[in-house]
């Protein structure tokens, strides 16, 4: 299997660019998933105003907890300039003096709360997004074209071309447990918490019952050596273990070619399962996206999921 081959015709706005500054920008910061939220939302407001989009990934010059992971992907990642960027980082005096007689054309838009927000799809060009903005509903109009934007561009590797065949001719279903940060960061797990052993055993059981066949479970995880320990279901299991946080995109890749997803309260498995644009395609989601009612976590879970 190759890489996906990713076209990009000439935006039919990009003279305009330079000379009216016209464009929606969108801030990327956080793990992949977060990242992958911000583009989607961004672009697909770029798309709906008919303009060019660009992304602001400044922050991640001093950002320790994860790095800027885009580059694997079909998108088109071109970047900000720095004089439109609002408050951009290591701005000197002369810049910000300059700023007060020449303000940056774009407006920032904060995210205002966790649920959805309509009036994001509405915002005029020269827009700049900070936010997080997890629903599909910023994009849901935009869907094919963001699957496209999220396509890896790289080949896989020898090993998980292998497991790649290997899913696709069996009944496959990807299953992530997130620990990490959720386990180890009493902040992040006061927050998010893991999802329990018995969330896992209800969703493939559920799964054997819906589609009446007996799941072969593909693992995804950042604690495999805890996975192999502890989970255990009546089902033949495959802990996939060949790539780590700087080919996380592989594991992307083998998670949305499986039948069928039971995700974690995880932007990166939501991924892996949005992005298997499949109609016959089931995928189970936690009940309790985080530990207390808030955030508000009602439009990130498309309704077509099952939540248990």
């Amino acid at each position: 299997m190759v890489g996906t081959a990713c076209f990009r015709g000439a935006h039919p706005h990009r003279t305009t660019y330079a000379r009216n500054l016209v464009m929606i920008v969108s801030r990327l910061i956080g793990g992949l998933g977060n990242q992958m939220f911000q583009y989607a939302a961004g672009r697909a407001l770029a798309l709906r105003r008919g303009v060019p989009f660009a992304i602001d990934s400044r922050a991640f010059a001093d950002y320790k907890t994860h790095a800027f992971g885009m580059q694997c992907f079909c998108a088109d990642l071109t970047e900000a300039p720095a004089r439109l960027i609002p408050n951009p980082p290591a701005e000197g005096r002369l810049q910000r003096l300059l700023r007060r007689f020449l303000p940056s054309p774009l407006r920032v838009y904060t995210e205002k709360t966790f649920t959805f927000d309509n009036a994001v799809l509405s915002l005029p060009d020269g827009t700049y997004l900070d936010g997080y903005w997890q629903s599909e509903k910023y994009f849901a109009d935009f869907a094919d074209q963001i699957r496209k934007d999220f396509a890896v561009k790289a080949a896989p590797s020898a090993p998980n071309q292998a497991w790649l065949e290997l899913i696709d001719r069996t009944h496959s279903v990807s299953l992530h447990i997130r620990r990490g940060d959720y386990v180890s960061n009493a902040a992040a797990a006061a927050v998010h918490g893991t999802c329990d052993l018995g969330y896992y055993e209800r969703a493939v059981a559920h799964l054997h019952q819906v589609t009446g066949q007996a799941p072969e479970l593909f693992v995804f995880s950042d604690d495999l050596d805890w996975v192999a320990a502890n989970l255990q279901l009546p089902y033949k299991m495959h802990l996939v273990r060949d790539n780590d946080a700087s080919t996380n995109f592989e594991d992307l890749r083998l998670m949305t070619a499986c039948r069928h997803h039971v995700v974690a309260n995880s932007s990166f498995s939501w991924w892996g399962a949005w992005l298997d644009g499949r109609s016959e395609s089931i995928t189970i989601a936690p009940a309790r996206w985080f530990v207390a009612d808030t955030p508000d976590a009602r439009d990130l879970v498309p309704q077509r999921w099952v939540r248990l």
